[in-house]
């Protein structure tokens, strides 16, 4: 082990380390946790969704933009380090960037792995956050090779006969899952209905498939809302700041309607529990969440 904690998250676009734990990363930096971020790919292949950035020029260097807002959002977020695995952009499902060789949806999965197990073995973290297995809702490419690579690298890193060319083995002591609950939306719609806003979640975002059942981990967040919301405005091509999904809700609301990000621990090796069945074990027996990432760690 290290003196110096340190959290792995890894992403598939720029913009994703914004929507999906940018609170959590933010409040692990002001406890001094060296932050890392792996970005896999560009976003050359984003949708432009603000209306203000739609310009020729802007579309013709999607990726360039893309790589200074993720600059931005990182910098307002506290990473200490940003590294691109270097794949292009899949595009969405059956899109005609599915089949280009350099994306990552094409990349062979042992390179894959092993640029990202030459990651952990470098940078050393003790906890690796990534994408869970349930993906229905948003089953990007990318999306999914992400949470394809992250459990084959958390494991490999470790082994020394694993990926020899990729440095000293390291292993991760835990990992775990980014999640949005059904509560979290459900809690949003209410507030927005109680203060007479138009609400944007309908009855699709409640027949998603719901994780809230494997939950075991709850940040507090509230203290940090600000930060989420600045990180995710540095995206201007990806995020509309008149949504009224991301904003619909004043921020003093918004930070009390629920002010947590939620995780599933699938893999903890810190207490001789290493699966996610072990960690429900305590929330079937009614205890409270996990609160801290790093619990057991320090």
């Amino acid at each position: 082990m290290t003196d110096r904690l340190c959290l792995l998250t890894v992403h598939a676009h720029p913009d994703d380390e914004s929507s999906k734990g940018a609170g959590t990363v933010a409040k692990y930096k002001s406890e001094g946790v060296h932050c890392v971020l792996v970005c896999c790919t560009g976003g050359e292949l984003g949708d432009i969704v603000n209306p203000a950035m739609e310009s020729p020029e802007v579309r013709e260097n999607l990726g360039a933009v893309r790589r200074e807002e993720l600059d931005r959002a990182t910098k307002l977020i506290g990473f200490d380090e940003v590294v691109m695995l270097g794949y292009r952009d899949s595009g969405m499902v059956g899109s005609p960037g599915n089949y280009d060789l350099r994306s990552f949806h094409q990349a062979p999965l042992d390179e894959a792995v092993g640029r990202l197990v030459a990651i952990i073995r470098r940078v050393r973290p003790h906890v690796l956050m990534t994408y869970g297995d349930e993906q229905q809702g948003y089953p990007h490419p990318d999306h999914l090779k992400v949470h394809a690579i992250s459990g084959p690298a958390f494991e490999l890193a470790g082994d020394p006969d694993a990926f020899p060319w990729a440095g000293p083995p390291w292993q991760p002591q835990k990992l775990y899952y980014s999640a949005w609950s059904r509560q979290r939306f459900l809690k949003m719609h209410e507030r927005m209905v109680e203060l007479g806003i138009e609400s944007p979640f309908d009855s699709k975002w409640f027949d998603r498939p719901s994780v809230d059942e494997r939950l075991t981990t709850q940040i507090e967040i509230g203290d940090f809302y600000d930060v989420r919301i600045e990180a995710l405005l540095a995206h201007a091509t990806q995020i509309d700041p008149t949504s009224k999904f991301w904003f619909g809700l004043p921020p003093d609301e918004a930070r009390k309607v629920h002010p947590w990000e939620e995780y599933i621990r699938v893999k903890s090796l810190v207490d001789g529990s290493d699966s996610e069945s072990s960690e429900r074990s305590a929330i079937e027996s009614e205890l409270a969440l996990e609160a801290d990432l790093f619990h057991g760690l320090r």
